[in-house]
């Protein structure tokens, strides 16, 4: 019997030495992946997803040869991806975002997306829409869940474009910072990087949006902003825009879009303004206050039903070609 005892008794050890060393090594592995992580910086390479509109239009046997070659080319460029809850709902979610976090790895790129379902998206206009706040709470759940499972990749979160800087006009500041903090406990992990709504150059002026955004209560918890989201400011405003941002915010970061600002903007005109070109490609520029520019808003999908526009998002081969015409 003291033989069964002892015999017993090692098992036991054995068996928590071994659940020891998982821990530990659980722990070595947390720690390597934390100190590993780094922000995004010039040259950071984001995914070009293999399931954009542009790549859906590239296969349209009904498109134009030049309507195809305009989506074969931007289909093939590195472009944030756009979570919402009409095209990704929170059932399906979470395999999007493995799906991108997988495409990451084969790429040896960075994972950047676009998280747009906040309740009263844009205030009723073009992109109208989002989820009620119990929906935005478990379909943000949902996203940060499957960015933590994957904690090798590094992961760009825009969340809500034009959430902040439609605050003031729609009304609704104290709910929409409330949303925009349950996302941010919901999605920040290991290597995720996050931007909030920081508007543009042309729109608020700068202490102003400072102000819209300290309200939040938030930016010690991100990264910093992100400027400049689906429209067509030059560059270097966005640039003088960020650091004056930077100074009013206690040295917060951006990123800034540079997807369709090619040939800079079109006076006021935000909504699908015509002859707008491209822009640098993402990793292109950064310094001390801007992290890196990347692609934001995909090219080629509409702002809404304005100067000739499809409805908010859709894909528009007209776009397309005229975007790429110096690119292609």
């Amino acid at each position: 019997m003291p033989r069964v005892v002892f015999l017993v008794g090692a098992v036991v050890v054995v068996v928590a030495l071994i659940a020891a060393i998982a821990v530990v090594g659980n722990l070595v592995s947390s720690l390597f992946q934390t100190l590993a992580a780094r922000p995004p910086a010039v040259d950071t390479r984001i995914v070009a997803p293999d399931e954009s509109k542009a790549a859906k239009a590239a296969g349209d046997a009904s498109a134009t040869p030049e309507e195809s070659a305009a989506a074969t080319w931007l289909a093939a460029q590195p472009t944030t991806y756009w979570l919402t809850p009409e095209i990704d709902p929170v059932d399906e979610v979470w395999d999007r975002v493995a799906h991108l976090a997988s495409e990451a790895r084969d790429q040896d790129a960075a994972l950047s997306v676009a998280v747009y379902g906040l309740p009263d998206r844009d205030c009723g206009n073009h992109s109208a829409g989002g989820l009620d706040p119990d929906a935005y709470r478990d379909w943000t759940s949902r996203i940060g869940d499957a960015l933590r499972n994957a904690p090798d990749v590094q992961k760009i979160v825009i969340l809500e474009p034009d959430s902040i800087a439609l605050s003031s006009s729609c009304g609704s500041q104290g709910d929409r910072a409330s949303y925009l903090r349950t996302a941010v406990e919901n999605i920040r992990g290991t290597n995720t990087w996050i931007y909030l709504d920081g508007g543009h150059s042309a729109w608020h002026p700068v202490d102003e949006m400072a102000s819209l955004i300290s309200a939040t209560g938030l930016i010690g918890d991100v990264r910093g902003v992100a400027l400049n989201v689906s429209n067509y400011q030059d560059t270097a405003a966005e640039f003088a825009y960020a650091h004056a941002l930077s100074e009013r915010l206690g040295g917060t970061h951006a990123v800034i879009d540079t997807s369709r600002n090619g040939a800079g903007p079109a006076g006021s005109e935000w909504c699908n303004p015509a002859g707008r070109l491209v822009g640098p490609a993402g990793g292109s520029f950064g310094d001390g206050v801007v992290d890196t520019t990347l692609w934001i808003k995909p090219p080629g999908e509409s702002d809404g039903e304005c100067n000739g526009g499809p409805p908010a998002g859709t894909w528009w081969p007209a776009a397309a070609v005229e975007l790429t015409r110096e690119s292609r």
